[in-house]
């Protein structure tokens, strides 16, 4: 039996040589241009209709295209489409589709060659999100938005293709980060004979537009793409995409060898520095120590995520201690607030990846952050001291609460139960099981409780929506319960509002009520750092922390 490394060896050359022979000759393979990247974490599917986790969304972006994706600066342009309109009510898209796209050749098409893709192709691929026997979890990205029918269910004349070349969707009501959502994973464009021939194991049998074409999985091992030489885009001097031959993904789980592999060459980049190696890696004001200087790039930028502390402040699902009232008085929320030490943290404990969280709960990657017209919460342990005195706590009443957490999130709870130590506040941290915390929170019967956010597009609306009145939990992100009828009329209002500056103010407006009234703490901004093999050119880091393997060079 060949050794994987030897199959893959095998793999990357004989099936190119042989598709000389079906009329489409190929340059030979260089070994020299095989991109290599870990994925630690599990990968479930290759169908975009689950890309709900970074593993399944970094591998489907290689396979597939949707009608706009996002540029550098995460504005969104046309891709499978040329171009596109928008009714001046804001509620009809026109998408005019490129010509001679193909899906990858495959044996599920008449004589094993790609055909054409179609408008009635998206048509189908945004139907088979709603539809329950496909179980997407991506159908949010539709329902509430799209045209509905009597029942409050998508309707059936919500996406039309006007002909093969014209795509047309419907909103219910005007909705401006509408292009944002159609850039993601969810609404790549998938062949029905694709799906029709493998069933739920379309997952592991691919069919797609993207720069590679699926090749292999050795599940538990490694994945193999291909480069597709059909692929539909060029660069700015006409040269046909990807510049790579092939892509090998593999799956070390454990951080230090997966550290060690990179060191020794045999992966091309690494995304996020785990706690285990960061301090071998940085130093404490978060540049590269003297030892790797100079053997890898190491790029730091803003990231969409936003790690904070929520309150539970609906008390109807708490039981005994966890009913405690003290949550529920805005004075001690933000007096746990006043009392961290966020710049203190993050040198610390992550050795200044990261932004702390100093304004809002919109991360500072966003074009509408601003930490001037949305001032938040400094390290003013005294204010805190008087917060909670005025709230009815102090030396002759004892406050004691609980903080449910993870275990990899330990650590710097522990820093932050030293924080409310100093002010009098008793923090006891209570580990959880991913699936329990998870529940706990979802339901809320947590009344204390760290998570984080990840912004599944590029809008401040995708975070203020967590405190959106209509969208409790479980059904919805608002996990904390919070409800304002002043935000919910902002919020209503920034969804209509087409003026992007107005837009933006009204986003200020209710992240400045957010910050008031503190159903959550802002911990930090999330940074995206990745390490580079030194030859690897044209792999830029944003704020997404996208993989887009389509543009890079391996030297």
């Amino acid at each position: 039996m060949l050794s994987f490394a030897r199959r893959f060896a095998v793999s990357v050359v004989l099936p190119l040589a042989a598709l000389a022979g079906c009329g489409r000759p190929e340059q030979p393979t260089d070994a020299r241009r095989v991109f290599r990247y870990n994925q630690p974490e599990s990968l479930t599917s290759l169908d975009p209709a689950f890309a709900n986790r970074q593993a399944n969304i970094w591998a489907v972006t290689q396979l597939y295209n949707g009608l706009v994706e996002l540029d550098s600066a995460l504005q969104p342009v046309p891709a499978l489409a040329r171009r596109y309109e928008v009714s001046a009510d804001g509620r009809q898209y026109t998408f005019t589709l490129r010509p001679n796209v193909r899906f990858h050749d495959s044996d599920v098409f008449a004589g094993g060659q790609g055909r054409a893709v179609t408008a009635p192709d998206f048509v189908y691929s945004f139907r088979r999100l709603l539809d329950k026997t496909t179980a997407s979890p991506g159908g949010w990205i539709f329902r509430g938005k799209v045209l509905e029918n009597a029942a409050g269910e998508p309707a059936d004349t919500c996406f039309k293709a006007l002909n093969d070349s014209t795509l047309r969707v419907y909103l219910k009501e005007p909705f401006i980060p509408f292009l944002g959502i159609l850039a993601m994973p969810y609404a790549y464009v998938v062949p029905r004979e694709a799906v029709a021939k493998y069933g739920k194991d379309f997952r592991e049998h691919p069919v797609g537009t993207g720069p590679f074409r699926f090749k292999e999985w050795d599940e538990g091992n490694a994945i193999i793409y291909h480069r597709n030489p059909t692929y539909w885009k060029r660069d700015a001097k006409g040269q046909q995409l990807p510049y790579l031959d092939a892509v090998q993904i593999s799956f070390i789980q454990d951080r230090k060898t997966e550290f060690l592999t990179f060191q020794q060459g045999k992966l091309d980049f690494l995304s996020g520095i785990r706690a285990g190696s960061r301090d071998l890696i940085l130093y404490p004001n978060g540049t590269v120590r003297d030892d790797f200087k100079g053997k890898f790039r190491l790029q730091k930028v803003p990231y969409l995520n936003t790690e904070y502390l929520g309150f539970q402040l609906d008390a109807t699902n708490l039981r005994g201690e966890a009913a405690n009232p003290a949550l529920r008085d805005k004075r001690v929320r933000q007096a746990l607030n006043y009392a961290l030490n966020k710049p203190e943290l993050i040198a610390y404990f992550l050795n200044n990846v990261g932004v702390p969280g100093i304004s809002g709960f919109v991360p500072s990657s966003l074009p509408s952050y601003s930490a001037t017209l949305v001032p938040g919460y400094s390290y003013q342990p005294a204010k805190a001291r008087e917060l909670l005195k005025a709230a009815g706590y102090g030396p002759g009443k004892p406050l004691t609460l609980h903080l449910s957490t993870l275990v990899e999130r330990k650590e710097v709870c522990e820093y932050l139960q030293k924080n409310w130590a100093d002010v009098g506040v008793q923090v006891a941290i209570d580990i959880n099981q991913g699936g329990a915390q998870q529940e706990m929170v979802d339901n809320g019967r947590a009344p204390f409780f760290t998570k984080s956010w990840l912004g599944d597009y590029p809008d401040a609306e995708n975070y203020l929506a967590l405190f959106y009145s209509k969208n409790f939990a479980p059904a919805g992100p608002n996990k904390t319960h919070f409800k304002s009828a002043t935000y919910d009329r902002l919020y209503e209002q920034a969804n209509l509002e087409q003026n992007v500056e107005k837009r933006y103010d009204l986003y200020r407006q209710m992240d400045r009520i957010i910050v008031d009234e503190c159903p959550v703490i802002a911990l930090y901004y999330d940074e995206v750092v990745r390490l580079t093999q030194n030859n690897i050119k044209g792999l830029t880091p944003n704020p997404m922390n996208q993989l887009v393997l389509e543009q890079v060079r391996k030297e």
